[in-house]
């Protein structure tokens, strides 16, 4: 018979801001129903553990632990009956390898049922947010900023990008429906000269759409384009996709002698690394979009150890 955990329905909780309620609680519920199956925890049922237990979530290296804010509501879904006896109150705690970072207190059979998934959701968003650091302290003294992608896990785009807010680093568009981000696709086969006319006529079209875009932003991909977007006004920020740092400073220098540093950002995009990042920020661009930081961070080590009862 498995665990009572998996058939109560999970009380609400307050979630950061940005994390849809209702997706988060069906990821959590996807991720329970393909550990647990129809048939709960086999082998905890077969050592016969029952009673009360203590566990610790212990970091295994230095960086970044996210998720002290969800780790409520994972457990009301997860061990409905487990609460968080001791844990940082922030967002985002830098720790040391084998550091603790949160205490449990609850039935045994529940800790060891939702071991696994909760570790799942901790070790993405620690791993989101110390990459995403790291990219933040190697920018440091620059005016350049640095943006996440759409380049997501499927279902997890919330919380990847609360994981990025959480190390330093600002959200770009949530999807497809909060900003107007023109990219080549868009523009396949219009030539340069009639690059600034064609996005005249698109931009013409902002005021039919039922809500305003957050922003508008364009992509391109020589500075001849760059030179005929500067004509258009209503673009709030151009995407120099994959610019050397030599492209990227004629880029702010173009921008700046047409009178638009204030109005018009310019982000750097494509390639993006920790060893050239801190070369990218120096050339003077305001924003830097990294894919990495969603698209392949390194899952960071967290592991759940039970105390010995006393």
């Amino acid at each position: 018979m498995a665990d009572r955990a998996r058939s109560q329905s999970p009380p609400r909780f307050t979630l950061p801001a940005g994390i849809s309620p209702d997706r988060f609680a069906e990821l959590v519920r996807l991720a329970r129903e393909e550990d647990l199956g129809e048939a709960g925890d086999v082998t905890t049922r077969l050592a016969g553990l029952a009673g009360e237990a203590q566990a610790d979530i212990v970091a295994r290296q230095p960086g970044l632990f996210c998720g002290a804010e969800l780790l409520p509501a994972l457990l009301a879904a997860l061990a409905p009956e487990v609460t968080v006896a001791s844990g940082p109150s922030c967002p985002a705690l830098q720790v040391a390898a084998g550091q603790g970072v949160a205490r449990l207190a609850g039935p045994v059979r529940q800790l060891l049922e939702a071991e696994r998934t909760l570790l799942n959701f901790l070790q993405r968003l620690s791993g989101v947010a110390t990459l995403t650091r790291r990219f933040v302290e190697a920018v440091a003294g620059t005016a350049a900023r640095v943006y996440d992608t759409r380049k997501t896990v499927p279902g997890w785009r919330d919380l990847d990008k609360y994981a990025v807010r959480c190390g330093g680093g600002h959200n770009h568009r949530h999807g497809l429906h909060d900003a107007v981000l023109v990219k080549d696709n868009h523009l396949a086969g219009v030539p340069t000269e009639r690059l600034a006319y064609v996005l005249f006529e698109m931009l013409n079209g902002l005021q039919q759409l039922e809500a305003a875009p957050e922003f508008v932003e364009v992509e391109v991909d020589n500075l001849a384009q760059l030179g005929e977007l500067l004509k258009v006004v209503g673009i709030n920020v151009v995407l120099l996709d994959n610019f050397s740092p030599a492209q990227l400073r004629q880029a702010v220098q173009v921008r700046d002698a047409a009178g638009l540093k204030s109005k018009v950002e310019l982000e750097a995009s494509g390639g993006v690394t920790l060893e050239n990042v801190r070369a990218i920020a120096e050339t003077g661009v305001e924003r830097i979009s990294v894919g990495a930081i969603t698209h392949s961070p390194p899952a960071f080590n967290l592991a759940l150890e039970l105390l010995p009862n006393r």
